[in-house]
């Protein structure tokens, strides 16, 4: 569950589970089910994300939580601020009356306001980010985040506020490469695609379009 438990869902989900009783299996399914959506995303197979999620949505849906649907919308919106895709989490808006105060943080940090936000209610490994300095320390933090999936959010946020260190970028680009994350992949290559054209350098663009083609090419049926 490292997808889902790094955006905070299943300390909201799946509390006491340490305990007894064991969960219900609502609980268990959605959390599953809402790391299939992200992971799913990520690989690039949007359709695929879409029914995972849907079907989350439906076990919580069992609860009457509208606070808990609220964070399954935030920890899909999360996903795809690590690919670079900044739209507004209208999933989330559409419940954020009812949303944990946490989650209201939480956000407003994946939506790009996170200066000066309560580093406490954010998952601990945003801490540091958030209570940074100046750049160069908040890019050191962002690298710093041991799970792959917050720290190219983290880098993600700082790219958004042109704020992120090439050693930053080239931390997400290893990340997702490493994770097989196609969707980040793609877009983090594509700007470091834009920055050797910008410099003129043509030996690692070529590199870079070459390494784009590869992840573009269409995986054989099964």
């Amino acid at each position: 569950m490292k997808l889902a438990a790094s955006l905070l869902l299943a300390a909201g989900l799946l509390a006491g589970c340490g305990g007894k009783p064991p969960p219900p299996d609502w609980k268990l399914n959605a959390v599953g089910l809402i790391e299939d959506s992200q992971r799913r995303w990520l690989e690039g197979d949007s359709a695929g994300a879409e029914r995972a999620l849907a079907l989350a949505r439906s076990e919580i849906a069992r609860t009457g939580r509208v606070d808990l649907l609220a964070r399954a919308e935030l920890a899909a919106c999360a996903a795809r601020v690590a690919g670079l895709d900044f739209e507004p989490c209208h999933g989330y808006r559409k419940l954020a009356a009812d949303a944990d105060a946490g989650d209201v943080v939480y956000a407003r940090f994946i939506g790009g306001a996170w200066t000066g936000a309560d580093a406490g209610a954010l998952p601990a490994h945003y801490a540091d980010l958030v209570r940074a300095g100046d750049d160069a320390a908040a890019n050191r933090a962002a690298r710093a985040i041991k799970e792959p999936l917050p720290r190219l959010i983290a880098i993600a946020l700082l790219f958004q506020n042109t704020r992120a260190e090439p050693a930053s970028l080239a931390s997400a680009l290893d990340t997702a490469s490493e994770r097989g994350w196609r969707r980040p992949l793609l877009a983090w290559l594509k700007v470091e695609l834009a920055r050797a054209r910008a410099a003129g350098d043509e030996a690692a663009a070529g590199q870079l379009q070459r390494r784009i083609d590869l992840a573009l090419e269409e995986p054989p049926k099964r």
